[in-house]
């Protein structure tokens, strides 16, 4: 299969210019396999004109009724293979019923946990959600998932035929190099991430730490909460260089989210060389190797005063073997069963 060039088509609702871990991620697919010398094309809500709001998200927009178009430009582009990025949305419907009356093998992938989103946001029952992503799932030749933990959690809801594709991390951008000078006393601790109630953000915004708290980033709590906390330094949007310079001017890097199925920015943190402090979880524990490049804790301040005392050097060298060309090299393989 290395030998021979594909035509990957990448169906997805969740992309830029909205920022989250999955526009990140097939970013970087992209650009890897187009390295190795195949050709992809990413379809997004951003290449149709027809777009609404998410309702209670209004920065993510939903292409409706883009079945004939999506249908066109899949036959236009004439792929080897389909991947389907995310599960709930009119998209990933589309592009799902549209290789079923082709009888077109696809891919899916399990980025997020919507059940726990879904529940969060509108108290609706994990088990009518898990009962819904079986459904979607199941004609799915791989579902990829981003851990083998994540793996065996989802065979216990009955999801079936589920592949490892791990995440990877910009080393090159983000460095502990050039940290900002960020306002406030010592020691940072920052949570850099979408601004969203199933982030749980309170539970570190809540907590009584010495120095100061920020939050890099945006979403819909983004405004509830700076109003709620005025001691907390909320920064918006960062991008790119800005927001690695952000990173790693912070001293430990806080990530209270209990519904992540991985959480790049855990990744990215460590690159830049900041340690993190975490409640245990399945995402946590992917990145985490407790007490080394970061502290795992149900108390969640005692992992952030023991973060504190972590290596940034050994943090930054488990980033460094996290790239992204293993991640595409296994995403390649996934999208053709055995």
């Amino acid at each position: 299969m290395d030998e021979k060039k594909y035509r990957i088509a990448i169906v997805t609702d969740a992309y830029f210019p909205h920022i989250s871990g999955v526009a990140t991620t097939l970013q970087a697919m992209e650009r890897e396999l187009t390295q190795m010398g195949n050709t992809v094309l990413i379809i997004s809500p951003r290449d149709f004109k027809f777009k609404i709001p998410l309702i209670t998200y209004p920065e993510i927009k939903l292409a409706l009724f883009a079945d004939r178009e999506l249908a066109k430009k899949l036959d236009d582009f004439k792929p080897d293979a389909i991947h389907i990025s995310v599960d709930l949305g009119p998209l990933g419907l589309a592009a799902r019923a549209f290789c079923l009356k082709r009888n077109f093998p696809f891919t899916t992938a399990y980025h997020t946990r919507f059940p726990e989103y879904v529940k969060a946001r509108t108290g609706i029952p994990l088990t009518w959600s898990y009962a819904y992503m079986r459904w979607f799932h199941a004609p799915s030749k791989h579902v990829m998932c981003a851990s083998r933990t994540l793996i065996d959690e989802l065979k216990m809801h009955g999801l079936k035929n589920l592949a490892y594709w791990p995440r990877g991390v910009d080393t090159e951008l983000f460095t502990p190099n050039n940290p900002i000078n960020l306002p406030g006393e010592r020691p940072i601790f920052m949570y850099m991430g979408r601004v969203a109630v199933e982030k749980n953000l309170e539970a570190f915004l809540n907590l009584d730490l010495p120095g100061s708290k920020y939050i890099v980033g945006g979403g819909p709590a983004h405004d509830h909460l700076k109003a709620k906390y005025k001691d907390v330094h909320f920064t918006g949007y960062k991008f790119g260089e800005e927001l690695a310079r952000h990173v790693a001017a912070s001293d430990v890097f806080v990530f209270p989210s209990l519904t992540d199925t991985l959480g790049l920015v855990m990744l990215e943190a460590n690159a830049c060389g900041v340690p993190i402090a975490a409640f245990p979880s399945q995402a946590s524990e992917t990145v985490i190797t407790d007490g080394v490049n970061g502290a795992l804790s149900a108390d969640l301040k005692e992992a952030c005063q023991r973060a504190l005392t972590l290596s940034r050097e050994k943090a930054r060298a488990i980033a460094l073997e996290r790239g992204w060309r293993e991640s595409a090299d296994l995403f390649l393989k996934n999208l053709w069963p055995k």
